[in-house]
């Protein structure tokens, strides 16, 4: 028995308030952010570590990932950049942000903060990593107000509503798989079963980050066979994210079981679980 017929799309992306006109894709994505570093100051605090950090990594954070997602997007879909390009480059409002770019670029930002500050990396990357899946699913929401990132047609009851104008040629009245609904439901399931294993686990730093990274390419290699957004290159018949997904994926996966397993058996360095990461007091460790 079917308990919703479709999803219905917005039909505008912005709204005004008075003479500002707020676009919603760039709302989600500061609401991620505030989410993301509520989280992620909570978890470093218990360490033993102070907020002023985390608010420094997230202003570096967010300024290069923005830089490292929308270069990743205007690389490898150039064809869905705006016209005129040189224009177009910029209007992040409007979409198009690689997440492969955007975790890369703000990481390596955040890491050299902390290694600067004289913090342990690694820990700062398991504390961070429950935070960075919970604002990629908020995220996904500004997907659903550009009328974006949809899947295939489907009949099923959650089928996604899309307007003749987003609906890439198919047949009005068309709907679709909500790909970016799929993801924000798995992205917020992964932060509590992080958030779990770090806790009932003694995880060798960063194993957090390592599984954070494993189980949204997971998904993400499913997702990439359902979704048909255009201007993605394709490779042996599948999309270049669902190559990079899988790759991703196993390069984590088997850093993860090296690092813990194998690894761990040296006894070079204490795994820790929960709230007990901090360091004893005058220890100083890069985590490099």
């Amino acid at each position: 028995m079917r308990l919703l017929f479709s999803i219905p799309s917005p039909s505008q992306n912005t709204i005004s308030l008075g003479p500002l006109t707020v676009h919603m894709y760039g709302l989600m994505l500061l609401a991620g952010i505030i989410a993301c570093v509520w989280l992620t100051g909570r978890r470093w605090a218990r360490t033993g570590g102070d907020w002023d950090l985390v608010l420094r990594c997230a202003v570096w954070g967010v300024g290069f990932g923005v830089v490292g997602a929308r270069l990743y997007h205007v690389v490898t879909s150039w064809s869905e950049v705006p016209d005129p390009k040189w224009k177009g480059v910029f209007e992040v409002w409007e979409g198009g942000l690689g997440i492969w770019g955007g975790i890369l670029f703000g990481v390596i930002a955040g890491c050299v903060i902390v290694y600067r500050d004289g913090k342990p990396v690694r820990l700062m990357m398991d504390a961070v990593a429950p935070g960075l899946l919970l604002a990629q699913a908020i995220g996904r929401i500004g997907n659903w107000w550009n009328q974006e990132l949809f899947g295939k047609p489907t009949d099923l009851p959650w089928a996604l509503q899309i307007d003749p104008a987003h609906n890439l040629g198919y047949p009005v009245g068309t709907t679709f798989h909500p790909t970016f609904l799929y993801e924000l439901v798995w992205d917020l399931l992964g932060v509590l079963v992080l958030l779990w294993i770090d806790r009932r686990f003694r995880i060798r730093r960063p194993g957090i980050f390592a599984l954070y990274v494993s189980w949204y390419c997971a998904f993400r290699c499913y997702e990439e066979v359902l979704r048909i957004d255009p201007g993605s290159h394709h490779y042996l018949g599948m999309r270049l994210n669902f190559w990079v997904s899988l790759g991703v994926f196993l390069v984590s996966t088997a850093f993860f079981l090296w690092w813990q397993f194998a690894r761990g058996r040296r006894g070079e360095e204490p795994a820790a679980r929960g709230p007990r990461m901090a360091l004893p007091k005058g220890r100083v460790r890069h985590g490099r």
